[in-house]
């Protein structure tokens, strides 16, 4: 697969799926979620499947606990014809004002029905170690 190709997959999926949480539309948000789905590295969590992250998009959505979810930064890191993995800085606030900031990598793959869900996510960094890392970046001596 052509990487330009690639990425553009992905960012519409990064788009759509941020779009559907903002709508609280659960059915179109799951539907970008493969069955096989694991997630690992989420505090508090060994990880979790598509049953766990359905409950929780369900919860969050019926108590509008989310104002918006973004995306930025995207890097391709491997591309195949049915499989696409990539890293990206995501931020989420909820309406309480509460911002959740981490990169993440993501696995997308081309189910049978053609659809690319998502099938792995990693949190590689979260919150505070971004913060930390940002502030060590950005100092002056």
């Amino acid at each position: 697969m052509i990487e330009e190709h690639a990425q553009q997959i992905a960012e519409q999926w990064l788009t759509d799926a941020a779009e559907s949480a903002g709508q609280k539309d659960l059915k179109a948000h799951m539907g970008m979620i493969s069955k096989r789905v694991n997630v690992q590295g989420v505090p508090g969590f060994d990880n979790i499947d598509y049953d766990t992250w359905y409950k929780q998009c369900e919860h969050q959505f019926e108590n509008a606990m989310i104002k918006s979810i973004a995306y930025k930064g995207f890097n391709l890191l491997s591309a195949e014809d049915s499989q696409i993995m990539f890293t990206v800085f995501e931020a989420v606030v909820g309406t309480d004002g509460t911002l959740n900031e981490q990169i993440v990598e993501m696995s997308l793959e081309k189910e049978n029905d053609k659809h690319w869900r998502l099938v792995q996510e990693r949190v590689l960094i979260e919150n505070d170690a971004m913060r930390e890392h940002e502030v060590k970046g950005d100092s002056k001596q």
